[in-house]
């Protein structure tokens, strides 16, 4: 008799619980991550100001603009690096979408994957949730290819950035909340996560 077929679980279905037991851990560690506060370009603060057209408060479309544009801004400096966004990420047990994923500039999308961002309006734990859950995915797929890396993770409404990181050693590290209203200090931590990423491309 064939056996069962495990069901793999969506990632917008967990509770903040049930993502920590993925790892499995019980909290996160504090952590501040390391920055030298980076200048926004002209480009960046034009574009910014030609966004407060948009409405910011309700639309998730909008939040999402934002986070491309700070992401547009810093990305290219690590040329080792690609963004992809809507990714399907599937494991033995998990399903989804990321709305972004970081991972070595290539024509496709191979491991290591280092980073994944969710794009929440203001919901932020069960953006936590949803992000933890597709790190340990990143994790699985970086273990299947023999990638021993840490793995970052980005959890934003565009307004207010906060960093995660999930070791090799399965600790999972949590930053503080970064508004956009201090910009060079955003730009200079999503910085350095993009540094120690791309640290980890082969």
């Amino acid at each position: 008799m064939l056996g069962k077929i495990a069901k793999r679980r969506k990632y917008a279905t967990f509770s903040l619980r049930d993502a920590m037991l993925l790892i499995p851990s019980e909290q996160f560690i504090p952590w501040t991550p390391s920055e030298i506060a980076r200048s926004p370009s002209e480009t960046l603060l034009t574009n910014l100001r030609n966004l407060g057209g948009f409405d910011m408060k309700t639309s998730e479309a909008a939040k999402v603009l934002l986070m491309d544009l700070i992401f547009a801004e810093v990305v290219p400096s690590h040329p080792q690096l690609k963004i992809w966004k809507e990714v399907i990420l599937i494991t033995d047990t998990l399903t989804g979408v990321a709305d972004y994923v970081i991972a070595p500039k290539r024509a496709y999308l191979e491991t290591p994957l280092l980073c994944v961002t969710e794009a929440k309006r203001d919901d932020f734990e069960r953006g936590t949730a949803q992000c933890v859950a597709e790190m340990v995915a990143c994790q699985w797929h970086n273990r299947q290819e023999d990638h021993r890396t840490d793995v970052f993770g980005i959890v934003s409404n565009g307004q207010d950035w906060r960093f995660y990181k999930l070791t090799e050693a399965n600790q999972t590290l949590e930053s503080s909340i970064y508004p956009i209203t201090n910009l060079p200090e955003l730009l200079g931590i999503l910085d350095a996560v993009c540094g120690e990423c791309a640290n980890f491309v082969p």
